[in-house]
């Protein structure tokens, strides 16, 4: 019987595929942020929307060039919900799977996942980490290209459009959200 997993069991589903500090580490933020934004936008599925940021990049370490359709098939094997195999594909919407965003918590999902990335990278760079960052140092950040490159401000953009949301609001509520872990 599929099934979702608490947040507990998909980090350590997790953890079984992936062995990097910074693979585990960036599942437990995404996790996290997920999870922040739920408790706005569907309080009564925080765990949920949790388990689905640690598992998005389930299939990622191992195999990169089939990240999103390995994951589908690895998740089915595993016996998960159809609606978190949804989300955790949809995460690679046009860039390594055709499967849409269609609910708030994927649209979420795509926003915030490169997203944590450039702000974790930006967070390095400061004495401080990310304890007193603020919106508009991410936002400095973001404008130059050369920084963090790997990390996608066409997604981002992406993200911040499907959810109906100003860039700034997004980069402020992950912000936020980061700070809280």
């Amino acid at each position: 019987m599929p099934y979702i997993p608490t947040p507990e069991q998909a980090l350590a589903l997790t953890m079984t595929y992936n062995k990097e500090e910074f693979h585990i580490n960036h599942a437990k933020t995404v996790g996290h942020v997920m999870g922040e934004f739920a408790k706005e936008y569907d309080p009564d599925r925080v765990d949920f929307w949790t388990a689905v940021g640690i598992l998005h990049d389930i299939d990622f370490e191992q195999w990169p060039e089939q990240h999103c359709v390995k994951a589908d098939s690895l998740l089915r094997e595993l016996d998960i919900d159809e609606s978190v195999i949804h989300a955790v594909v949809s995460h690679g919407y046009g860039i390594c799977a055709d499967v849409e965003p269609t609910e708030q918590m994927e649209k979420v999902l795509f926003a915030v996942d490169e997203l944590t990335g450039l702000i974790g990278a930006a967070a390095l760079m400061r004495p401080t980490g990310i304890s007193d960052m603020e919106p508009k140092s991410v936002v400095k950040k973001f404008k130059d290209k050369k920084f963090a490159a790997g990390c996608s401000r066409d997604i981002i953009r992406q993200g911040a459009d499907m959810l109906g949301m100003e860039l700034n609001e997004l980069i402020a509520k992950t912000l936020e959200a980061m700070k809280t872990a």
